[in-house]
């Protein structure tokens, strides 16, 4: 079950910031606000889900700043870059850098509602494939050496036979590994199991 999503509204302008609250609050959304990065960063416990929406220029550390942090991090968080229309250049290299929508101001509310939902999907999505991915390693750490050795074989595309004889073993016991692996995996078929040893190797 995923955490319900939280907009993280992050600004200096503490104007702009019950603005922002405002809009999405009267949408039925559970809003965060914050007056600066760092303020965000302290609270990073309760910041695993949903989106971040932050104006670009901040004292202290940037939005620019802040989205480094956020992808050093590992978060499964898209950032909205809110930007002044001095800022286009800089908001241009924020896409770039990994924030998921710009506003550009004067935006109106139905445009920032808009990219809050767009960019919540989109974390959902991500939080979703890390966690399915975190339970995918957590199955393969569960095979034994050997175990191991035959699956990375089966996706070689190895058939038993050959398996058993470069690794030393009768046909019968590769078969036994092949079934243990698939119950550890928790594999519906070759294929599953092989896409999800790949998708693995591709993280």
């Amino acid at each position: 079950m995923t955490a319900p999503s939280i907009v993280h509204v992050i600004d200096d302008d503490e104007a702009l910031r019950d603005s922002i609250r405002m809009f999405l609050v009267n949408e039925g959304m559970d809003v965060r606000t914050y007056a600066s990065a760092d303020a965000f960063l302290a609270n990073l416990g309760s910041a695993s889900t949903g989106c971040v929406v932050t104006d670009v220029r901040m004292p202290g550390k940037s939005g620019m700043d802040l989205l480094v942090e956020i992808a050093r991090l590992g978060l499964a968080l898209p950032v909205i870059v809110i930007t002044g229309h001095a800022d286009v250049p800089l908001a241009v290299r924020a896409m770039k850098t990994g924030a998921v929508d710009l506003l550009e101001k004067p935006f109106k509310g139905d445009a920032l509602i808009d990219a809050v939902r767009r960019a919540v999907a989109v974390g959902r999505d991500s939080q979703l494939t890390a966690l399915s991915t975190q339970e995918a390693q957590s199955r393969l750490a569960m095979l034994t050496a050997r175990e191991t050795e035959v699956l990375g074989r089966l996706v070689r595309g190895q058939p038993n036979k050959i398996i058993a004889y470069e690794m030393g073993i009768s046909p019968r016991t590769v078969e036994v590994h092949r079934a243990n692996v698939m119950k550890k995996t928790q594999a519906g078929s070759l294929s599953e199991l092989v896409r999800m040893f790949l998708d693995i190797g591709r993280r």
